[in-house]
């Protein structure tokens, strides 16, 4: 159809002359009530929105010479986190003369991967950054 003849024919109706692909030979066009098209897709993005699953890094924080009692409670702690669906951000924090015993976070950090179980993934490997080593773990699928 001639593009004179399809606006004439949308304002007839009292519609919208949409091009829905450009990119085709010839382009397509679209007879429509633009307004309520929108509204329609907004409330579709709206509804996609709803059922995404978002993610939150929560942070559990750690010494290299952390007593048991405390070890545990940081472990419930990162339970509790994982249990809800987040991911777990687990840091030792090194002060003084700790930096020059890095091993010793690794092992507190073994520890936790151990307490943990298969519960659990590892999503990126333990990693030394300045005073801070890091480790970033998410709850099974």
């Amino acid at each position: 159809m001639n593009v004179r003849d399809a606006i004439r024919e949308a304002e007839e109706r009292g519609l919208d002359l949409v091009e829905v692909a450009p990119n085709g030979k010839p382009p397509v066009c679209r007879i429509m009530n633009y307004g309520k098209y929108r509204y329609e897709q907004q409330k579709r993005e709206k509804e996609a929105k709803k059922k995404q699953k978002v993610f939150q890094v929560k942070e559990v924080k750690l010494r290299p010479n952390i007593e048991d009692h405390d070890f545990y409670v940081k472990l419930k702690h990162a339970q509790r986190f994982l249990g809800d669906g987040n991911k777990v951000k687990v840091t030792i924090m090194f002060r003084g003369r700790e930096m020059t015993h890095p091993e010793l976070g690794r092992v507190v950090l073994d520890r936790v991967l151990k307490e943990l179980g298969d519960t659990i993934v590892r999503e990126k490997p333990p990693k030394l950054e300045g005073r801070n080593m890091t480790m970033v773990i998410g709850p099974k699928a």
